[in-house]
């Protein structure tokens, strides 16, 4: 707690004064008696209390959200221009000391997420809030997350305050449309956080045979595309993605000969691949979490090394792997030792170009590593 991480848990707690309701704001003082600040209770999981401020007198109440939403989207609109998109991580939870609370731009429509009890305690003030602050009043609510059962809260995936609308939402980034379903898409319906890697993609695609693995709706695949790579072959198990990455395609008017969607498992089709001596000259890896927590670390550790040991037999000379973990039981430094032992087992010479990370308006706060979780490197073969 001295170092400001937001996490105090309950093994930690000598005695609990009173019994706070769930999500209910509590004091926190040390074992001499001297206050620390104020933090959400949650009196099921294991982190007893996420922490509002520290020892700064501060009220949490109405002004006190409302500053902390103002100073997180006024952030994002310094550094992420209107012209550059419209979809943008608003909030981003401890990171924007709002523990639990994400809220995410898509157009005009606004999807959150209450991931504790709480910012479940404080929703209503905080969509409200959010609306005042932003001027859009369409919000959907995709707190639809497992993590909400440690909470001892529901999970919901509906319009907030059942406003009906169009659960479907165009968005744009750098210079490509992308369609984004609120309702069903992965995390909050689209994966915003890889914003600035998909445009180097875009830069580095030219000229080159693609294989983007794990793709669902396409998006490095149409930026790829829209970078004058020569073909692109994208994965993955949804036909639902693929379709929707088919019309993306269409809807930027690209070269559909220039692109194909296959539907598999990505580890038997990069072995398939690997015995018909298929080559690529890039190969994106951008998998589900495998290790969301410590404990399946080891077993994430072989799933990583075991598809970018096949990407890298697939390259050409001069290609190159883009390659990432958003496991967050899963370090930078692990996974540059992972890909270290895959170049050592398929005896080939790659070299780090790039180390690459989630997006800026998904800031990590210095006193809270977790808030760090997409890792990524882009390798060249020699």
């Amino acid at each position: 707690m001295i170092n400001r991480h937001p996490w105090l848990y309950s093994g930690a707690i000598g005695r609990v004064d009173g019994q706070p309701e769930n999500g209910e704001t509590v004091q926190v003082l040390t074992r001499e008696g001297n206050p620390l600040g104020f933090g959400s209770y949650s009196h099921l999981s294991q982190i007893r209390v996420r922490m509002w401020n520290w020892n700064c007198g501060e009220e949490i109440n109405d002004p006190f959200f409302s500053k902390k939403i103002d100073e997180s989207i006024s952030l994002r609109e310094k550094f992420i221009p209107e012209s550059e998109t419209n979809a943008v991580r608003l909030i981003y939870a401890e990171s924007d000391g709002i523990p639990g609370f994400i809220a995410d731009r898509y157009g005009d429509i606004l999807v959150v997420q209450f991931l504790s009890a709480g910012a479940e305690y404080w929703k209503e003030l905080l969509v409200d809030r959010l609306i005042a602050r932003t001027g859009f009043e369409k919000v959907y609510e995709r707190s639809d997350v497992d993590v909400r059962r440690i909470e001892g809260l529901p999970e919901i995936n509906q319009p907030f305050r059942n406003r009906a609308f169009e659960k479907q939402v165009e968005i744009f980034e750098n210079g490509v449309v992308y369609k984004v379903d609120i309702e069903k898409g992965q995390k909050t319906g689209f994966y915003i956080d890889q914003r600035y890697n998909r445009q180097l993609v875009r830069k580095l695609s030219k000229g080159r045979e693609v294989l983007n693995c794990f793709s669902y709706t396409g998006g490095f695949s149409i930026q790829a595309l829209a970078g004058s790579a020569t073909y692109v072959l994208s994965i993955d198990t949804s036909a639902e993605a693929l379709a929707m990455g088919k019309y993306h395609v269409e809807r930027n008017q690209l070269d559909a000969n220039r692109s194909d969607w296959l539907e598999g498992d990505v580890f038997h089709v990069l072995r398939l691949f690997r015995d018909q001596g298929r080559q690529f000259d890039m190969v994106i890896l951008d998998p589900p979490k495998f290790a969301p927590t410590v404990a399946q670390v080891e077993k994430a550790t072989r799933g990583y090394k075991d598809i970018n040991l096949l990407a890298m037999k697939l390259l050409r000379a001069g290609g190159i792997l883009v390659t990432f973990s958003c496991s967050g039981g899963i370090s930078a430094d692990l996974f540059q030792k992972i890909l270290f032992g895959a170049a050592v087992d398929a005896e080939v010479d790659m070299e780090i170009l790039y180390q690459l990370h989630q997006g800026i308006d998904h800031p990590i706060s210095l006193t809270f590593p977790e808030s760090e979780y997409l890792k990524g490197y882009i390798c060249y073969k020699k």
